[in-house]
C-alpha cells in the first residue's frame, strides 16, 4: 500500500522575523556600545550598568515598535475589508469582473472561470476573503499578534544583548573584556546569520558572513569614534 503524501511546511515565518530583528540588533547595538566605551573609558562597572541600560531601553523601544506594526496591519487589514464588503454590495458587478481578470493570470478564461465566480457569489464572506487575499495580497492578522510581536522581539533583543555583555560582567579587565565580546558575539553574529540564512532559504555562509561584517563594522566605528572623542 501507497503511503500517503505528507507536505511539510514551515508556518512560523511571523515569529522566526520578530526573532530575526530582536536578536540582530540586540547582538549588534549593545556590542557596538560596549566597545565604543571600552575606547572611551577603564572601567567595567560603567559599560556594565550603560549596556544593561541601553538593553532594557532598546528592548522595550523595539517592543513597542513591533506592537504598534503588528496593530497597524491589523487596522489595515480590517479597513481594506470593510471596503471589500461594501464594493461586493454596491459594486458587485464590478467585483465579478475583478475576479475573472484575477483567474485570467492563472490561464483560466471566462467559461472555465464562470463556476467559480458563481459560487463565491453565492458566499459573500468567502467573496470578500478570495478578494482580500488575491486582489489585495493580504492575510487576515493573527488576534494575539500584536502581543506575541512585542514579546517575541523584546525578549530576542535582550537575549542578543546579554552576549557581547557578558564578558564585562564576569571579567575584570577591560581590555581582556572587549576582546572576549568581540569573540562571542561574532561567533553569536555568524551562528545567527547561519541560522537565519538556513530560515529564510538563502545562503547560510553567506548570509553568516554578512552578519559577521555588519555587527564588526558597527563595532569598529563606535571604538574608533570614542577613541577620538576621549
Amino acid at each position: 500500500m501507497k503511503a500517503a503524501h505528507k507536505e511539510h511546511h514551515f508556518t512560523s515565518s511571523e515569529i522566526v522575523r520578530d526573532i530575526i530583528i530582536g536578536m540582530s540588533d540586540g547582538l549588534t547595538v549593545p556590542f557596538a556600545l560596549a566597545a565604543g566605551l571600552t575606547g572611551a573609558i577603564d572601567n567595567n562597572s560603567i559599560i556594565v550598568i550603560a549596556g544593561i541600560a541601553e538593553i532594557s531601553a532598546g528592548s522595550i523601544a523595539m517592543g513597542l515598535g513591533g506592537y504598534l506594526a503588528a496593530k497597524s496591519d491589523t487596522e489595515h487589514y480590517e479597513s481594506e475589508k470593510l471596503r471589500e464588503e461594501k464594493e461586493v454590495k454596491e459594486i458587485p458587478e464590478a467585483e465579478e469582473t475583478e475576479i475573472y481578470n484575477i483567474l485570467k493570470d492563472y490561464d483560466l478564461d471566462k467559461k472555465e472561470s464562470k463556476p467559480f465566480v458563481d459560487a463565491l457569489k453565492r458566499n459573500p464572506k468567502k467573496w470578500v476573503d478570495f478578494m482580500m487575499r488575491y486582489e489585495l495580497g493580504l492575510e487576515k492578522p493573527k488576534p494575539k499578534r500584536a502581543r506575541n510581536s512585542a514579546l517575541t522581539i523584546a525578549l530576542s533583543y535582550i537575549a542578543g544583548g546579554i552576549i557581547p555583555l557578558s564578558p564585562y560582567i564576569f571579567l575584570k579587565s577591560t581590555h581582556m573584556s572587549l576582546i572576549f565580546s568581540a569573540i562571542v558575539t561574532l561567533l553569536a553574529l555568524g551562528i545567527f546569520g547561519y541560522v537565519k540564512g538556513k530560515f529564510v532559504g538563502l545562503k547560510p555562509f553567506s548570509k553568516a558572513l554578512q552578519t559577521l561584517v555588519t555587527g564588526g563594522l558597527a563595532a569598529t566605528a563606535a571604538f574608533v569614534i570614542a577613541k577620538l572623542i576621549s
